[in-house]
């Protein structure tokens, strides 16, 4: 991580910088965004905005903390402006099916994603608090120290919203199986 910020001090190409920060963070910023506004399109669009006011704000970056935190910080709060904004809270838009992988036994893989479909819901259910901290810890697998830098939320409301978060989905998949 620490590399690209050497390689970017000695870069002079703006165009092979953006595509440098583009190719080694692009897809977790992705999935990312999408975790907070549910629709693929919007969130290309928010993920090349981001990218772009990460690439103007690089000459602050102040070192203090992993290029990558820094870049989810951004990201974030890139979100939750975008929610807050009239066009969100206005413009009802559709949602899109995710593409599951699939495994080589039919039977088996309808049964992965009818289980993978029924996670993701419950997981895009959840309000949006605990929604991104189950998305960075299990999905981007980052620790929960690393989480509340990143969220700005103290280290014990973390843990006490990721509890919370897990006992909600526990929830969720209980009524879900008894509904079957």
């Amino acid at each position: 991580m620490e590399e690209f910020v050497l390689k970017w001090s000695q870069m002079k190409d703006d165009e092979s910088l953006l595509d440098e920060m583009m190719s080694l963070y692009g897809q977790d910023i992705l999935q990312l965004v999408y975790s907070y506004v549910k629709d693929a399109v919007v969130a290309e669009d928010l993920t090349q905005e981001i990218f772009i006011k990460c690439y103007k704000a690089l000459p602050t970056y102040n070192q203090q903390s992993n290029i990558r935190t820094w870049l989810w910080r951004i990201a974030i709060n890139h979100c939750k402006d975008y929610r807050k904004s009239w066009y969100f809270r206005k413009v009802s838009t559709a949602e899109e099916e995710q593409d599951w992988t699939s495994t080589d036994n039919v039977e088996e893989e309808v049964i992965q994603q009818d289980e993978d479909r029924q996670l993701a819901v419950a997981v895009m259910e959840l309000p949006i608090q605990y929604r991104e901290l189950i998305y960075l810890h299990y999905f981007q697998e980052m620790k929960l120290k690393e989480i509340s830098e990143i969220t700005g939320v103290k280290l014990g409301t973390v843990k006490t919203r990721m509890r919370q978060a897990k006992k909600r989905l526990k929830t969720y998949w209980e009524e879900s199986i008894d509904g079957r």
